[in-house]
């Protein structure tokens, strides 16, 4: 996060060509006193031009993508993995499925086109459309799966459009197929009267004759009029029999852009003039696929998307600053290269057309060209990311206050809980609906309650996340306790900087911790904000249990009592990769997804268990092996655990081998002296370094008795902890006064 922040924003909804261009040029040249945000419903962007060659195996899937994340990373480029499902140019929003607005000041479309005739292939699992293309090779797997099942010999395939992108993914289908020892039969059916409409007839014939040659079947003038429950059925009434069905017909508008308040085509899709903005009077451009000109017929295909790309980042430093902005001429024509999965492709430019190797070489040094201007992900070094900051904000020198005239603007402040819907607390007396100086929370006669906090600075640019984690970590404390929290004092520290910002920057976390505050009754009655040079978010939570005998404790294990251990330990290695753009998208969104996850059921399971649960205590930053000491000193306890059964993020012993630690880790291996190693050097095992790992809303580690273990771990994993496992257990306790309380680590 910044020291201060920017005065204006840039969004970029969707990780197209165009918009992907912008993120390229940010990543050299920040624009100054501006944030950047890239909007995706997807933690990668695929190359279209490089599908048919990783269908047929020339490529591997990652050559293809494009990691948002560490693309992001180090380049003060703000990720937001979600859904678009509205845009208000009145309000300046982008609106979300599952988290609040953002605001923009100039904001970018580029969310591309889905296939046509929506309304026969959405709701058929036969039916596999090319897009989402970052789901289509999990959705063919599934599908192949599914096939293979059947024990069919001779599987039937059908492509339904036959343009470039259909004839493309015929060719790679079928080498796909016939790598995995199949005999497949493969059509392709197309409305028109030749394939590839608008190709050279030449072409069109080169295609044909490939796929003659490997026994496809060509069907045109057919086209698929519906789906009857299931069976498609063609326009002379004929079922079109295949096992699986690829649809790549022509451009149709996503279903989402209903819902952007912006003008549209008879088509549906966003107008645009020639300088790609939109023909209303808003500071919005369109680009790629999602773009209709109103003054010219521009193909969608992914060069001019591509072409767009500097035009755009033109403008948008144009409309900044208050300039004229300058129109995009599209090419007049353009060389067309074919994959047809084979090692060669058909090469097209200006009426000459041929099918060969050489293209093939051509095409692939093209795209891996375009793709390595993508794929670096390295950050900026360190004297270059100082003078990035800098550039990046207002630099004009301003006496700041201190002590309590460091406080957040009471504007700012009250702006930003106005926006947040705070539910009523039963036993909060006086909160955020009466604010006063101090929260009143009834204190249940016959009940005990508990009181934690923690706070820490953000591991992500996304504030909403983070604030959704940090009320998870907080509240973690209360779980482990038994404790069903009641209320919450947020205490947050934001960078300085406008007003406005400020607002939306503490309304997004606020947003994000009430998120989870609701999810387990609880609320938010207060807290304090403050001007800092980091942003830092954190609570102050309240909660209660019956009395303080039915909470969970530390202290109590037995001697053949199990360990068990609710998530994966390396959080904080795979949060330090991020910063250094090592940590895959993939790996990023297993992370976020756990670390989301809630300690609350598992409490729910422990209390319900509470006659076998012996003892309990939340994983955060002191790490497995610090929190697991606790309880054995406190239990008087000798554990011993086992390396192999514990449980890692994925990526985390990938990381581990390059060497990547969190800054904590070495404080936090200072009592490797209490352990007692049974085997070799552990230097080599990702497990021993998991074991001094601090985690961020890390898991719940439980002593069951031994005989209950496996009921536990059921209960558990029914209760959504599907990684919980068994790491270990208790060999041995005493009262003896000279006993040393030590983990065996074998």
């Amino acid at each position: 996060m910044l020291s201060k922040l920017p005065s204006r924003d840039l969004v970029l909804v969707g990780a197209g060509h165009t918009n992907m261009h912008i993120v390229k040029k940010w990543r050299m040249e920040p624009i100054p006193n501006v944030q950047l945000t890239l909007v995706s419903p997807f933690s990668r962007a695929t190359y279209s031009g490089m599908l048919p060659g990783t269908l047929a195996g020339l490529y591997e899937p990652y050559e293809m993508e494009i990691d948002l994340y560490r693309i992001s990373a180090g380049s003060s480029v703000r990720l937001i993995v979600s859904d678009v499902t509205g845009f208000d140019p009145e309000r300046r929003e982008v609106q979300f499925s599952d988290r609040p607005p953002i605001r923009y000041d100039i904001a970018s479309i580029g969310i591309g086109s889905i296939p046509s005739a929506r309304e026969i292939w959405k709701d058929d699992p036969r039916i596999l459309s090319i897009k989402p293309m970052q789901t289509f090779r999990k959705r063919l797997q599934s599908a192949i799966g599914r096939l293979d099942e059947s024990r069919r010999t001779s599987p039937r395939f059908a492509v339904v459009g036959g343009g470039a992108a259909g004839v493309e993914v015929t060719l790679g289908i079928d080498t796909l197929l016939r790598n995995r020892g199949t005999s497949p039969q493969v059509s392709l059916i197309d409305s028109n009267k030749e394939i590839l409409k608008g190709n050279h007839d030449k072409t069109a014939q080169l295609a044909r004759k490939e796929m003659l040659r490997r026994g496809i079947t060509i069907r045109t003038n057919v086209r698929v009029e519906r789906n009857d429950r299931g069976e498609l059925v063609d326009s002379s009434g004929d079922p079109i029999e295949a096992d699986i069905v690829f649809w790549a017909t022509g451009a149709a508008p996503p279903p989402v852009l209903a819902g952007f308040q912006l003008p549209k085509s008879d088509e549906g899709f966003l107008l645009v003039d020639a300088t790609l903005k939109t023909t209303a009077d808003f500071p919005v451009f369109v680009v790629g696929d999602t773009a209709s000109f109103t003054d010219q017929n521009v193909p969608r295909a992914g060069v001019y998307a591509v072409r767009e790309g500097p035009v755009l980042w033109e403008n948008i430093q144009r409309l900044l600053n208050g300039h004229p902005l300058e129109e995009y001429h599209p090419q007049k024509g353009f060389l067309s290269l074919l994959s047809t999965g084979d090692g060669r492709a058909i090469a097209e430019y200006k009426g000459f057309s041929i099918h060969s190797r050489l293209a093939w070489k051509l095409k692939d040094y093209i795209d891996r060209k375009f793709m390595r201007m993508h794929q670096m992900y390295e950050p900026m070094g360190t004297e270059e990311m100082k003078s990035t900051a800098a550039s990046k904000v207002d630099t004009t020198p301003e006496m700041r206050c201190r002590g309590c005239g460091g406080k957040v603007g009471a504007g700012v402040l009250s702006a930003a809980l106005e926006k947040l819907d705070v539910p009523t607390h039963p036993d909060v007396l006086q909160g955020l609906e009466h604010p006063d100086d101090a929260a009143l929370v009834k204190l249940s006669q016959g009940k005990a309650h508990v009181l934690s906090v923690d706070f820490f600075q953000p591991f992500l640019d996304d504030p909403y996340i983070v604030g959704r984690v940090a009320a998870l970590n907080s509240l973690s404390d209360l779980w482990a306790s038994g404790a069903q929290p009641v209320g919450a004092l947020a205490s947050v520290t934001i960078p300085e900087g406008p007003p406005r910002k400020q607002t939306e920057l503490l309304y997004q976390l606020l947003a994000g911790g009430l998120h989870e505050l609701k999810k387990c009754g609880a609320t938010i009655i207060g807290g304090h904000t403050t001007e800092g040079s980091e942003l830092t978010i954190g609570y102050t939570v309240v909660g209660q249990f019956p009395d303080a005998q039915q909470g969970l404790k530390k202290a109590g294990l037995g001697t053949g009592d199990r360990l068990l251990l609710t998530k994966p330990l390396g959080t904080a290695t795979l949060l330090a990769a991020n910063d250094l753009a090592k940590c895959r998208a993939e790996w990023m969104d297993a992370l976020l997804e756990i670390m989301l996850i809630s300690n609350e059921g598992a409490m729910q399971v422990a209390l319900t268990h509470r006659d076998v649960i012996t003892a309990a205590t939340d994983i955060t930053g002191f790490g497995l092996a610090g929190h697991l000491l606790e309880m054995l000193r406190a239990s008087r306890a000798i554990g011993k655990l086992n390396l192999e059964k514990l449980p890692l993020y994925d990526g985390f012993a990938e990381l581990c081998e390059e060497g990547v630690r969190s800054s904590l880790y070495t404080a936090n291996r200072e009592v490797e002296s209490q352990l007692e190693i049974t085997a070799g050097n552990l230097n080599t095992i990702p497990g021993f370094h998991a074991l001094f790992d601090p985690q961020t809303s890390g898991g719940m580690l439980f002593g069951v008795a031994s005989e209950k273990a496996a009921e536990v771990t059921e209960a558990l994993k029914s209760a959504g902890y599907a990684k919980v496992s068994d790491i270990g257990e208790i060999v041995e306790t005493s009262e003896a006064a000279n006993f040393t309380p030590r983990l065996i680590v074998d």
